[in-house]
């Protein structure tokens, strides 16, 4: 399959059952063959894996983790996409096709159901307006996820990445960070995609950590300190967490927890590493 005959499959499927992507679920269907076979091989999926994909769509990318893996799981918010994929898939035995909101979606129990306990693979062409939410939601999860692979905006795979002191980094990446290995494997054009979205992309691969990095006595309570710290980007730290009002973040604790770390009472939120944000939560913690 080359770019030519998906982008005929697409055009095709489109034409014969009267499908346009919606907006109001931010849909823009690759028609990429090679964009498609890097996201396998960024995925590391092979026979023996459970893949859950998220965003189906017309099924593009469907149809090839279903060539590469053992079984997939599809789950589709879009009620007037599930037909299409159930016709247009209907040769693959080895597929789920589910009608539902990832957010809502109960993961333990596909992964108990499915795999028997085992972690699965994520594979996903996230929605632009809600990758965040899908991202962290996937990531603190209690179910059992080996890995996700997904295409975002390139500007959120920028900031995932992201290093102290740069404009991009921000409580996004730190989070990122803490809960996976991330690595940006595939810059995406817009021509890849129908309808061509007004920005790039980009393919982003998370290896779930067997443990944090860091060790922090309260980890709601650090990551509560981080957003914090990032809330007005143009303050100060002590200032940023001063107005959040978090327990133990007084004016006076702040500087005192910062000049023990051996910081100056000035410093920005965006000069911390994830370990020094460890540190200085758990001076704080009351």
């Amino acid at each position: 399959m080359d770019k030519n005959s998906v982008y005929g499959r697409t055009n095709a499927i489109i034409k014969k059952y009267d499908v346009r992507p919606t907006k109001r679920f931010g849909q823009n269907f690759l028609v990429d063959e090679n964009i498609l076979r890097g996201i396998i091989t960024a995925s590391g999926i092979t026979k023996d894996d459970l893949v859950l994909e998220i965003g189906p769509g017309i099924g593009n990318l469907t149809s090839v983790l279903c060539e590469n893996s053992r079984e997939v799981c599809a789950v589709e918010i879009d009620k007037k996409l599930i037909p299409v994929l159930e016709e247009s898939l209907k040769e693959y035995g080895n597929l789920t096709i589910i009608n539902g909101d990832i957010l809502k979606t109960d993961i333990s129990a596909l992964v108990n159901e499915k795999n028997g306990g085992n972690p699965l693979k994520v594979v996903a062409n996230l929605p632009y307006y809600i990758t965040t939410p899908i991202i962290m939601g996937l990531l603190t999860t209690k179910a059992p996820i080996k890995s996700l692979t997904v295409m975002v905006q390139k500007e959120v795979a920028d900031r995932m990445i992201s290093l102290p002191g740069k404009k991009t980094y921000g409580a996004l990446s730190l989070a990122v960070q803490y809960y996976a290995e991330a690595e940006n494997v595939l810059d995406v054009p817009p021509s890849s995609f129908i309808p061509n979205p007004k920005v790039s992309s980009a393919v982003m691969h998370l290896k779930v950590r067997e443990k944090p990095p860091v060790q922090t006595k309260d980890e709601a309570f650090m990551f509560a300190v981080i957003r914090a710290s990032f809330n007005q980007r143009r303050k100060t730290l002590v200032n940023g967490l001063k107005n959040a009002s978090l327990p133990g973040c007084t004016g006076e604790a702040v500087p005192e927890a910062l000049n023990k770390l051996g910081m100056s009472p000035t410093i920005r939120g965006e000069q911390l590493s994830l370990e020094e944000f460890a540190r200085l939560a758990d001076l704080l913690k009351l």
